[in-house]
């Protein structure tokens, strides 16, 4: 968890790319001013950049970046997520609530909280049989 990272969607997709790696995240929010306009991963710049022979610092993000975005409230469980996620073939999700962007969360973060979650009910399990 950490601070929500945002690109405008006049930004170029050079930039862009310099924000992905620079926070070592493969998604970024697109804001225009308090509206999700966007968003841009690793892989729009793959296939829409890179295998179209386009240039980065050519193009902007608004012409990348995926504009429908598929997004949660907060209280959607994370099984629930993770199944949205491989039914649309998405690897982040925006949270929103009351029509505001609060977060985002990418496949790897529900991964890991699902193996959380599973180790520790493992200990209660384990701890249960060994006082029963």
């Amino acid at each position: 968890p950490g601070t929500l990272r945002i690109v405008r969607p006049d930004a170029s997709v050079f930039e862009a790319l310099g924000l992905l790696a620079e926070f070592e995240v493969g998604a970024l929010v697109v804001m225009d001013g308090e509206r999700m306009a966007g968003i841009v991963s690793e892989r729009d710049y793959t296939r829409k950049i890179a295998l179209a022979g386009k240039s980065s610092k050519d193009t902007q993000v608004k012409d990348i970046m995926t504009a429908n975005v598929i997004s949660v409230a907060p209280t959607v469980k994370t099984r629930d997520c993770l199944a949205l996620m491989g039914q649309k073939k998405i690897r982040h999700l925006p949270v929103v609530e009351s029509g505001k962007l609060i977060g985002l969360v990418s496949i790897g973060d529900l991964v890991k909280h699902r193996i959380e979650d599973a180790e520790q009910e493992a200990l209660l399990l384990k701890d249960y049989i060994a006082t029963a």
